[in-house]
């Protein structure tokens, strides 16, 4: 798969150290940024964002972490907690309690070498990742050429790494296949870079807009729900929980584990035909033709183990976490009503306040959806014993 990045930049992952006391919000955590160089980069696939993290070490395709994000959902913002050691910016979601710290590695700005000093310039770059998470159209040529200068009249980092925009030249000398910005940066002037396919918002150099493709009812949906326009705004006091939280893969492995054929069989159902083709011996899975017999051949040539081991890598991947988080985002936005009736949940009055024809929103929600699956399987298990 072809990778263009719409924007590359210096950055190392952190951890968040909970071992010493527990946390509070008078003890938050304590941050343990990684020393590994690596690079924070974002690009779009199928009409949606992916935010990425990779050693420089390791290929452009390779990131250890790729996150698919749902416009609106993500937010990417200076993380100025008193345990926190330098420019570090944090990855939060209104989905869920999920987050990632990231610290900048390239020089600090500040005259005396301040490591936790954001600098216009830090703070103009987070304010560009964050509006592409928003789902914004954003001239990133335009707006990586602006930069505010450092102190010396450039970005005061050695190598001309720090950001990098899309480099689509194939004869570019990109100086291996590893390491570097965008496509494994040379460390030129980043305006020059990918001139061409950035100009004037060219793909590429913007967020991605809506087009045919299937994803776009997922972005449409959720676009049609910002606002809040008549839904029920969640209580503050009562923030209930999010599908992330109530299924880590700390609840949902142990059920693939314990699960027989049967129950493995129908789980499958669920997934994409090409993903039962994991555990084939197949080097293109894309070019064979997933039609309904082939995902049943395939189906049934898979032991046990095999159709377990497809379900724990979906239900591990970050593609599973963002998803369930979206539809936490659209029950809490007032989708419960249109959500519960195409899943056939049935939920307290239609999903609706009984007042007004307003649908429930925030928490109310989230509840009343779960409350409709507890409510339906508790019905079908007693029909069961009747039966």
């Amino acid at each position: 798969m072809s990778i263009e990045p719409i924007i590359t930049f210096k950055a190392g992952i952190c951890d968040l150290d909970v071992s010493a006391v527990p946390p509070t919000s008078a003890n938050p955590p304590r941050v343990k940024p990684k020393p590994t160089p690596g690079y924070i980069y974002l690009y779009s696939e199928d009409e949606l964002i992916h935010f990425c993290w990779r050693p420089r070490s390791a290929p452009l395709t390779e990131p250890e972490l790729d996150l698919v994000m749902v416009p609106s959902d993500g937010s990417f913002t200076p993380y100025k907690q008193s345990t926190a050691n330098g420019r570090i910016f944090v990855l939060k979601f209104s989905s869920s309690s999920q987050r990632y710290l990231f610290w900048l590695q390239s020089k600090s700005q500040h005259e005396r070498g301040n490591p936790s000093y954001f600098s216009p310039r830090d703070l103009k770059l987070g304010e560009i990742v964050h509006t592409l998470l928003q789902g914004e159209e954003v001239d990133v040529s335009h707006e990586i050429a602006n930069l505010p200068s450092g102190p010396g009249g450039g970005d005061d980092d050695e190598t001309m790494e720090d950001v990098e925009g899309v480099d689509h030249d194939p004869n570019h000398n990109h100086g291996g296949s590893s390491g570097g910005a965008g496509m494994d940066a040379t460390g030129g002037d980043i305006r020059e870079e990918g001139q061409e396919s950035r100009e004037g918002g060219a793909d590429g150099g913007r967020a991605a807009t809506a087009s045919s493709d299937p994803s776009q009812v997922v972005q449409e949906f959720l676009r049609s729900l910002q606002g809040g326009q008549g839904s029920r705004a969640e209580d503050p006091e009562r923030p209930f929980t999010t599908l992330p939280d109530l299924l880590p893969p700390s609840t949902t492995i142990p059920l693939i584990e314990s699960a027989d054929q049967k129950l493995a069989d129908h789980l499958l159902s669920f997934l994409p035909p090409a993903l039962l083709l994991l555990a084939q011996d197949i080097d293109d899975v894309s070019a064979v033709d997933t039609n309904p017999e082939t995902a049943q051949a395939a189906l049934q040539s898979l032991d046990l183990s095999q159709k377990k081991d497809i379900l724990r890598r979906v239900l591990r991947s970050p593609q599973f976490t963002q998803s369930l988080g979206s539809l936490t985002v659209a029950l809490r936005d007032g989708g419960l009503p249109s959500i519960s009736e195409a899943l056939k949940v049935p939920v307290e009055n239609g999903g609706f306040m009984r007042r007004g024809g307003v649908p429930l929103g925030g928490g109310d929600a989230v509840e009343a959806f779960l409350e409709g699956i507890r409510r339906q399987v508790k019905e079908k298990n007693d029909s069961m014993e009747t039966d």
